[in-house]
């Protein structure tokens, strides 16, 4: 079968467009895909976020920066936390109402001092001055040894018609009594502590990189309370700082006595000065040493002020 030459060429001419063609058509659009829902989002959201979701804010924020609150920071632990507040953990999480101690969020704001007992209101004076009371009995009311009783209004005798009644003499207020100038107890500040362990000085205080002292010693050797108080913290919880003992002495003065090897004291246990509370160690430390810190209120001290001179 003859076919002529040209038409071979057109038909070739009119393939190639047709295949042109279809391929211009593919290229001219992108293929989408579609990973938002069946309706539109609106104007300014971002895909995967619910517009108006409420956000839960978090807990204690109305509290940020006010006196006796802390806001928690990248890194911190509720251990950490009572330390450098200079309180126990045990007690942060109970004014917090923290029903997992482990779970406290960066951001978060605790309080961390005691809270203020409420205030029990006053029975209204009287306008004139004086308080007055119902008469509940028609008995005698005992009062203090060395007064006369006091009756009742219902109870008095009623004065003889011939007797006049004698007159009524206001008595006179007592005298506030003088402010004693005995101390209550010891001041906050005087304690009395002895050294923690019997070894040599070897790194003394700096703010910065050491926020205590560390005495040297042999793996065994005592370590001893500082001064009365309670166990608040017995643990390995705090990085830095191995096995690790803090005191609560009153409500001024921590210490921290680390890197022990034995723990020999229990959380909430109260110690006396001179008790052996733990073994030296080296755990989380480059050596056999304690290290021992005084803190007040919740900030690191350096120990010479307040420990006897060797």
């Amino acid at each position: 079968m003859f076919v002529s030459r040209g038409l071979v060429v057109g038909c070739a001419v009119a393939l190639a467009g047709l295949v042109l063609s279809g391929c211009g058509t593919r290229l001219s659009k992108a293929p989408v895909e579609d990973r938002g829902t069946s309706s539109s989002p609106a104007p300014g959201s971002q895909p995967g976020v619910v517009v108006g979701a409420p956000v839960k804010p978090l807990p204690g924020l109305e509290n940020a920066g006010k006196p006796g609150f802390y806001t928690v920071k990248p890194g911190d632990t509720l251990i950490r936390i009572g330390l450098e507040s200079g309180q126990s953990w045990k007690d942060i999480a109970r004014w917090n109402n923290l029903e997992n101690a482990n779970l406290i969020e960066v951001g978060q704001v605790l309080r961390v001092a005691p809270p203020a007992p409420p205030v029990q209101a006053s029975a209204p004076a009287d306008p004139g001055g004086v308080i007055t009371r119902p008469v509940t009995s028609s008995t005698v009311t005992p009062t203090s040894p060395g007064s006369a009783p006091v009756a009742s209004a219902a109870s008095a005798p009623k004065p003889a018609a011939s007797a006049p009644a004698a007159p009524v003499v206001a008595a006179a207020p007592a005298a506030p009594a003088p402010a004693s100038t005995a101390p209550s107890g010891p001041a906050e500040d005087d304690i009395g502590f002895i050294w923690p362990a019997a070894g040599s000085l070897i790194a003394g205080f700096d703010e910065a990189r050491n926020k205590g002292f560390d005495i040297s010693g042999k793996a065994g050797d005592p370590v001893l309370a500082a001064a009365d108080g309670r166990v608040v913290y017995a643990g390995a919880g705090l990085r830095g700082y191995g096995n690790l003992v803090i005191l609560k002495h009153n409500n001024t003065f921590l210490t921290a006595y680390a890197h022990n090897q034995t723990l020999l004291v229990k959380e909430d246990q109260a110690v006396r000065k001179g008790q052996k509370i733990a073994e030296m160690g080296n755990t989380d430390a480059d050596r056999v040493k304690l290290h021992f810190e005084i803190r007040r209120q919740g900030k690191p001290v350096d120990p010479a002020r307040y420990l006897p001179s060797r």
